[in-house]
């Protein structure tokens, strides 16, 4: 037990000082900032869940002591309790049905366990993004006209830098840029927390600490429900007042989520390509410096969960060799 406290308040302490290095301003700390996350997800995923709530309750507190109330609540909704839900989840394992307990009554091993699929791990994480951009934009106001009019007066001082430098946008595209942002806030939270649960992972793993298999990441799939979901959201979306700004945020969350998805359809269609690899670092460097591709990826995942793109390729190919 005191092992689980002492690894608990060294990750607490590290995500502690990552979270605040952004009052540094320097640019290293935007990306330490983003990673805050991450040695609490390590702890938890190596450690068991209690390891990182003993890291985030001390960090939390070190937070309200010498910042404030707001500041700790900021890491904590932002930072712990994301990274150790997540750790908890990514855990989470059951008896696969056809599984019978070992001989001697101990628990069957990680092979014949079932595990929390990653495709519901991605939905809780578009589930924390979309959450956090509503409660982030209620900062900005109390409700959706100062929400929008504070949007579009930042839209507006973009604009006039862009001016500046011969880019003109009119007033129609501040428009609609203030009327689309709701959707866009929820995009950020969910790459950075999925990049995190990753990392965190592979260090776990690395570290010979991880308890569960790895998954198969390209057959990571949302719950067919989430189109229902996403329907519902786009049809509140129309509502107006803040019902349509929480609508616009998660429906912007689900679509980033078919878009990670669409991702791991493209790593499964292109199974068959010899020069895979360079196909896929092309299309991951496309998709760093250009926008479509991304739309291209939410469309290829809504493909995926109404048409089954991965189960008709796979049916397509060949049984794989036997290894013995």
């Amino acid at each position: 037990m005191i092992a689980i406290v002492l690894i608990g308040i060294a990750a607490g302490a590290a995500s502690a000082l990552m979270f605040a290095s952004i009052v540094s301003g320097a640019l290293i700390s935007l990306v330490l900032f983003n990673l805050a996350p991450l040695p609490l997800m390590v702890a938890a995923i190596g450690w068991g869940p209690l390891t990182a709530a003993i890291g985030g309750v001390a960090a939390a507190s070190v937070f309200g002591l010498l910042f404030g109330l707001p500041f700790a609540i900021a890491y904590a909704t932002t930072a712990a309790l994301p990274a150790w839900w997540l750790g908890h989840l990514a855990l989470l394992g059951r008896p696969a049905p056809n599984a019978g307990p070992a001989g001697n009554g101990a628990a069957p091993p990680a092979d014949a366990m079932e595990w929390y699929p990653t495709g519901r791990l991605l939905l809780w994480i578009a589930g924390i993004a979309a959450l956090l951009a509503f409660v982030t934009l209620l900062t900005i106001g109390t409700d959706s006209e100062a929400i929008a009019a504070a949007m579009k007066r930042g839209f507006a001082r973009m604009a006039r830098m862009f001016a500046l430098r011969g880019v003109t946008i009119d007033e129609g595209m501040i428009d609609t840029m203030t009327a689309m942002a709701p959707a866009a806030f929820p995009t950020g939270p969910i790459l950075v927390l999925t990049v995190n649960l990753w990392l965190a992972g592979r260090i776990v793993r690395t570290s010979g600490r991880l308890t569960r298999p790895w998954p198969d990441l390209k057959a990571s799939a949302l719950p067919p429900m989430t189109l229902v979901a996403l329907c519902v959201a786009i049809a509140f979306c129309f509502t107006g007042g803040l019902l349509s700004i929480f609508a616009k945020a998660v429906t912007g969350a689900l679509l980033t989520a078919y878009a990670l998805t669409g991702l791991a359809v493209l790593h499964t269609l292109t199974l068959a390509l010899s020069n895979r690899t360079i196909w896929l670092v092309f299309s991951y460097a496309i998709m760093i410096f250009l926008f479509w591709p991304l739309f291209a990826m939410t469309l290829l995942g809504l493909a995926d969960a109404l048409f089954g793109l991965r189960e008709r390729f796979l049916r397509t190919r060949p049984p794989p060799l036997p290894t013995a």
